[in-house]
């Protein structure tokens, strides 16, 4: 499924270089430095190869990503429903309402990704009020996305 992993909290070097890169990702946009590092601290890094499944409908989920470089394509069950890149955050709703997953992500090109498990997504909304404020935006978008693609 993913390729390389690394939990960037272990090595305080690793954990700011995370930190730097994450300057540059649109959901984290305004974070201080020092938040910077906290989510650098909670998360792991990813990298997926092309055909990677990120994230499977139907399955429970544990985890939640977002994107630093690279692109996936969400499906609802066959069909595709979007297309999706450095700074979006896929996953979060089922970590939210703790129900199976609602749609696939397959990696399209090589992806880079931070993953946040149940506890440190947790952490991220609970200790960060610009995380939590776009995680809800996020998925009041999504919610409505998915009414508008039910009405068609």
């Amino acid at each position: 499924m993913f390729g390389k992993r690394t939990k960037a909290a272990a090595d305080e070097q690793a954990r700011f270089a995370l930190a730097v890169a994450l300057r540059d990702v649109a959901f984290f946009e305004g974070f201080e430095p020092g938040e910077l590092e906290r989510v650098a601290g909670l998360a792991d890094e990813v990298e997926a190869l092309p055909g990677a499944v990120i994230i499977d409908q139907g399955r429970v989920g544990q985890e939640c990503f977002v994107v630093l470089a690279g692109q996936a394509t969400v499906y609802v069950g066959d069909e595709v429903v979007a297309s999706i890149g450095p700074g979006t955050m896929i996953g979060e709703m089922a970590l939210v309402d703790h129900r199976p997953r609602s749609a696939s992500v397959v990696a399209a090109t090589p992806m880079r990704l931070v993953a946040f498990d149940t506890d440190a997504f947790a952490q991220l909304m609970t200790e960060m009020p610009k995380a939590h404020d776009r995680v809800i935006a996020m998925l009041a978008a999504r919610l409505e996305a998915n009414r508008e693609r039910a009405a068609d």
